[in-house]
């Protein structure tokens, strides 16, 4: 049995499912409840006060279908059984599920059901653009897992950065300078202050007012950044 309402999370899963296989088990699963209530609408999901529910029954969903011989499920949301679902993914258990927000749902939802999480710098509401703020949220993820019996340990951290201009990072007595831009090494300088908090996976988003320019200081960042950093 296979409800048609519920089948994009079994559609999604085999979609992550045949990435996987064809790169090789190179697929990350990146995940959030979403916050516009707008872009629910107009797809016609479930309701939008229903979508924490609905994003773990989907984590729950995908990990069945990624691992047991005989999936189902049987939520609110997402019901299925009697579903041959082929190939496997390559990664094992499962490729590693990353999930975003800053909120206590998410982090919950990490500690209980995530391998990873990965918060962004522009959240106004819960700030954590910088090393010290992020450590803070990392401080409340570990004691989530604690409350959830995980080895807090055992979840990856990732950061997206954004650079808007009105964040700084201090880089001397009556100086300042936006996070991420300077020379190559303060680039890798404001990394290593992230790696020492805790984050393994750093994404930075170096926009610029055109994408000629966005283009072309990202190049850069591969060249001088990255390439130092090896």
């Amino acid at each position: 049995m296979l409800v048609v309402p519920y089948r994009p999370a079994v559609l999604t899963a085999k979609l992550l499912a045949t990435a996987d296989v064809l790169s090789g088990g190179r697929v990350i699963a990146g995940i959030g409840s979403g916050w516009m209530q707008e872009e629910f609408a107009a797809l016609e999901t479930a309701p939008f006060e229903a979508r924490g529910a609905v994003t773990d029954e989907y984590i729950r969903a995908w990990k069945s279908l990624w691992t047991d011989d005989r999936p189902s499920m049987d939520g609110s949301h997402v019901r299925f059984n009697n579903v041959v679902f082929r190939p496997k993914p390559v990664s094992k258990p499962h490729p590693p599920i990353w999930v975003g927000g800053e909120s206590a749902p998410a982090l919950r939802r990490t500690a209980q059901l995530g391998d990873g999480w990965y918060p962004v710098s522009n959240n106004t509401q819960i700030p954590l653009n910088t090393p010290a703020l992020l450590k803070a949220g990392i401080d409340r993820l570990h004691r989530a897992a604690e409350k959830a019996g995980r080895d807090p340990t055992s979840i990856d951290i990732a950061y997206v950065w954004f650079n808007p201009p009105r964040w700084t990072a201090k880089i001397g007595a009556g100086a300042e300078r936006r996070m991420f831009t300077g020379g190559a090494d303060d680039m890798l300088a404001d990394a290593a202050a992230f790696a020492a908090v805790g984050v393994k996976h750093l994404i930075v988003y170096p926009q610029k007012p055109t994408i000629e320019e966005t283009l072309d200081v990202q190049q850069r960042f591969a060249e001088d950044v990255v390439r130092k950093s090896s």
